[in-house]
């Protein structure tokens, strides 16, 4: 099986995801995602959540990484071994990009 390093790309800001149009029950308390941050990297060996990685993400990406650690691709990305994914919080979501490390 292949290890897939997963990059965290970035946290979406309530500003970012609503604009000016923020519901109103989300003003003062939505911050961007507190566990994970931006440059963040993590290396999987086998299908278990990586120590520090949120296990809400990780059911979000889930699939995506076993694609990859199984040696699928998705041609519609473009390069091989490569795949971005994201966590479904739609409150402060989180882009990563995975790649598989080939061995």
């Amino acid at each position: 099986m292949n290890k897939v390093k997963i990059t965290v790309l970035k946290c979406f800001t309530k500003e970012e995801i609503f604009g000016d149009d923020v519901p109103e029950d989300l003003v003062d308390s939505v911050t961007p995602c507190e566990a994970l941050s931006p440059g963040q990297e993590f290396v999987m060996e086998s299908m278990v959540c990586p120590p520090g990685f949120c296990n809400w993400a990780f059911g979000d990406i889930y699939r995506d990484v076993a694609q990859l650690m199984m040696g699928g691709d998705f041609p519609f990305i473009g390069k091989p071994g490569t795949m971005f994914s994201s966590c479904t919080d739609g409150k402060r979501p989180v882009i990563f990009k995975l790649e598989r490390i080939e061995g």
